[in-house]
């Protein structure tokens, strides 16, 4: 793949996989478009990775969970003259407990951003990344798309989304030389728990954010990149088997694994 002279933009880059993402993206001499809420993180970040690569670094402090994000950030990119050649959609949040039992507002939140701002910003950009040819598409799902999750309902159902909406995506982008790789990860070392609430969710043993984005990146260099990667080796044979079990046994299975 392609990252020198070329430009990547990175939601959810402040810290985790988004941080991990725009630090390997600029030692191979990607420029960056950083996006996230925390304008200071941000601003660390990029000073960072111009100093140490010598790459151009674009901070752009936004919440995505609303409509019409995918053009407002198309609009923004088209005033800075910045052409974008890979999007890694890397910004969403989960959530946990019974349903009865969860805020509408923050559930409302959490689909708005895991699905509706990652489709629109897919959207808006994608024109110009099939006519560049050079990049790529990467959307972050997770292991937790393979079956049902009780107790994290909706973030479960978000990621499934994720995963079947970006494999539809790289199946009508294959003739045109743009990389689509949905990234599922298992349970990561990130602030993802912290905002959880609860490390109890977190099934089998933890990976950290160099190691998801290491799987990425080799998917990425394969001359025929998967539409679909899931990062480490136990991860893998989870999804797998979860795909091949009874789905009734499948979602008690994964009932049991994310309990207090």
């Amino acid at each position: 793949m392609t990252y020198s002279g070329t430009t990547a933009l990175i939601t959810g880059a402040s810290s985790g996989l988004g941080a991990e993402f725009a630090s390997r993206f600029a030692a191979r001499g990607s420029n960056l478009v950083l996006v996230a809420r925390r304008a200071d993180r941000l601003e660390e970040l990029a000073k960072e990775l111009q100093a140490e690569h010598g790459v151009a670094v674009t901070v752009l402090p936004m919440d995505l969970g609303r409509a019409g994000v995918g053009q407002e950030l198309v609009a923004e990119m088209a005033n800075r003259a910045i052409t974008v050649d890979t999007l890694v959609n890397n910004a969403g949040f989960g959530t946990r407990g019974a349903l009865v039992d969860e805020d509408p507002d923050v559930i409302a939140s959490e689909i708005a951003l895991n699905v509706a701002a990652l489709v629109d910003i897919t959207r808006a950009f994608l024109p110009g990344m099939l006519s560049s040819g050079k990049g790529a598409l990467v959307n972050v799902a997770s292991t937790a798309a393979f079956q049902p999750i009780p107790g994290m309902a909706v973030y479960g159902a978000t990621k499934a989304f994720v995963l079947s909406f970006t494999e539809a995506v790289a199946h009508e982008a294959k003739s045109a030389g743009l990389r689509v790789l949905a990234l599922c990860p298992g349970a990561t070392r990130t602030e993802f728990f912290e905002v959880l609430g609860s490390e109890s969710a977190a099934v089998g043993r933890m990976q950290t954010s160099a190691q998801v984005v290491e799987t990425a990146l080799k998917a990425l260099d394969r001359p025929g990149t998967p539409a679909s990667v899931v990062s480490g080796w136990a991860n893998r044979i989870a999804a797998g088997l979860a795909q091949r079990l009874p789905r009734a046994l499948a979602v008690g299975i994964a009932a049991r694994a994310v309990q207090e």
